[in-house]
């Protein structure tokens, strides 16, 4: 009797508290929605909403609406080369083409239609157990291919003078934007935790900082000096950081520069290095632009070689190193490929690295042969290094070229002061706006660089992207274009600028 009044009491308390966790559970399913949304905007993560990304971002999406509606769009917003006509390396592609399609090796003509050096590269990669054996169609190695990481390490050692690395220190990545990524996921642990960026910046940097929730630390290049780097103004930036409660765990500079294209010195990378040390921070050199050199004062110099050199910190200094396809003489933008070389990173670290990237199993395949083909090109004696080398100097000649126009073509307009693009593939011009436009600005709501870039696309068809998308001093006002258009469109590229900034500066007199 007793026991059958316990069990129904038991019951009760139980359909009690069903009701309840069915009255809390609506509760809930009411507040995850809005508009009838689970996925509604004001109810997305948090760090999503505030993310931006100004390269793509307004000027971009109205170039995209302008261009659907018939209007010629010349997109200087992005460095994106073979989008404005940069034709691809003829070898790299012949080998992807063999690799894509296994069945032309087999053909009786293919040596008719592919060179010896190039059969061979692509029978490479397909046989070698190191390298894509299962093809374009199959996984690699979370890291990438072995094969094509020892390729990496050895274009490494050439380059710097220095022993071949560990190729386990080495990951293989859809893009260096990836890679710089998943370096700063790893060392940003909370909102306590600042990453010094330079100021301008690529904003990478300050979407992805956003997006893992830590604190974008600046530092300002110094315009007046061609964006020089100043110690002086690391150590206040580290200080004020620090003042703020902030653990400042990284420092990313841009090597040449985007979107400011100046090339750092040995003697400046140096001082980078000291200072890592120093402080205690994980150096984060982005070297994409590395080919990307207008000038013969200041040749490209890795921060590898730098620490290397180095005898009193070259075993203490954390560096992560980043490259790609996407720029240089390849701008291979579509094919993803990228890598980030560890050094000083502890093993276990590595190996933490390691556990994420395989989360995604393995980078794009292409994207790897790509990397490979660029760290390990024809040489000379090859069927097809006089090609090879022609397109290669080709480019850059040609870039060099185009750098000069651009930055005379600004220097010559009112208003407009723009440091000599000595690397990379932008020009930053400053705009100082008479009061007017200024004032027409404020009325729209805009910015003033936004304001002038957003009237520039509306009546040229060129797309910049405004200075406020990168950071600048404050009360300064500049925007970034690539220089990509090819040397038989930029002249037309220049006079647009030219009309159209003539024709903005007498309207706001």
């Amino acid at each position: 009797m007793l026991a059958k009044r316990a069990a129904r009491e038991s019951a009760a308390r139980l359909r009690s508290l069903g009701g309840a966790n069915v009255l809390a559970s609506r509760g809930m399913a009411t507040e995850n929605k809005k508009d009838g949304k689970v996925m509604h905007p004001d109810l997305l993560n948090r760090h999503i909403k505030a993310t931006e990304y100004a390269v793509r971002g307004e000027l971009y999406l109205r170039g995209e609406e302008l261009r659907r509606e018939g209007k010629e769009i010349i997109f200087t917003n992005v460095g994106n080369p073979h989008a404005l006509g940069q034709p691809p390396i003829t070898f790299t592609r012949q080998v992807c083409a063999l690799v894509a399609a296994p069945m032309l090796l087999d053909h009786p003509d293919v040596d008719m239609l592919f060179p010896e050096d190039a059969i061979y590269r692509a029978k490479v990669f397909l046989q070698s157990k190191d390298m894509i054996p299962g093809g374009i169609g199959a996984y690699s190695d979370s890291r990438g291919a072995l094969g094509i990481r020892k390729e990496v390490a050895q274009f490494i050692a050439d380059r710097d003078g220095v022993a071949p690395t560990n190729p386990d220190n080495i990951f293989l990545t859809d893009g260096a934007s990836v890679a710089v990524r998943s370096c700063l996921h790893a060392l940003i642990r909370g909102p306590e935790d600042g990453i010094m960026v330079p100021i301008p910046q690529y904003p990478l940097y300050s979407a992805s900082i956003k997006l893992y929730d830590g604190q974008l630390c600046p530092y300002y290049l110094d315009e007046s000096t061609g964006w020089g780097l100043k110690p002086e103004e690391l150590k206040r930036s580290i200080a004020e950081a620090r003042s703020k409660g902030i653990n400042v765990r990284g420092l990313v500079f841009i090597n040449p520069g985007n979107p400011t294209g100046q090339c750092l010195t040995k003697e400046d990378l140096q001082g980078l290095a000291q200072f890592a040390k120093d402080e205690g921070v994980v150096l984060m050199a982005d070297e994409v632009y590395q080919e990307n050199v207008y000038q013969d004062e200041r040749p490209f110099v890795s921060m590898r070689s730098v620490v290397a050199g180095m005898p009193e910190l070259k075993d203490d200094v954390e560096l992560f190193s980043f490259h790609t396809v996407s720029k240089g003489s390849h701008g291979e933008c579509g094919f993803r490929g990228g890598y980030v070389e560890c050094t000083n990173i502890h093993p276990g670290t590595v190996d933490e690295i390691y556990k994420i990237a395989s989360i995604n199993l393995s980078p794009n395949i292409l994207g790897q042969v790509m990397m490979s083909l660029m760290v390990n090109p024809p040489k000379v004696g090859d069927p097809s290094f006089p090609d090879y080398n022609r397109q290669r100097k080709g480019t850059i000649a040609s870039l060099r070229r185009r750098a000069h126009m651009m930055t005379d073509a600004f220097n010559s307009l009112e208003g407009v002061e723009c440091v000599f693009t000595e690397g990379a593939m932008y020009s930053f011009p400053k705009i100082t706006l008479p009061p007017k436009a200024m004032e027409a600005a404020k009325a729209a709501g805009k910015p003033a660089d936004t304001f002038y870039c957003l009237r520039l696309l509306e009546e040229t068809g060129i797309s910049a992207v405004p200075g406020t998308g990168f950071g600048q001093e404050p009360g300064t006002f500049h925007f970034r274009t690539t220089i990509l258009p090819m040397e038989e469109k930029i002249a037309e590229v220049v006079e647009l600028f030219k009309n159209f900034h003539s024709n903005f500066m007498a309207q706001y007199k």
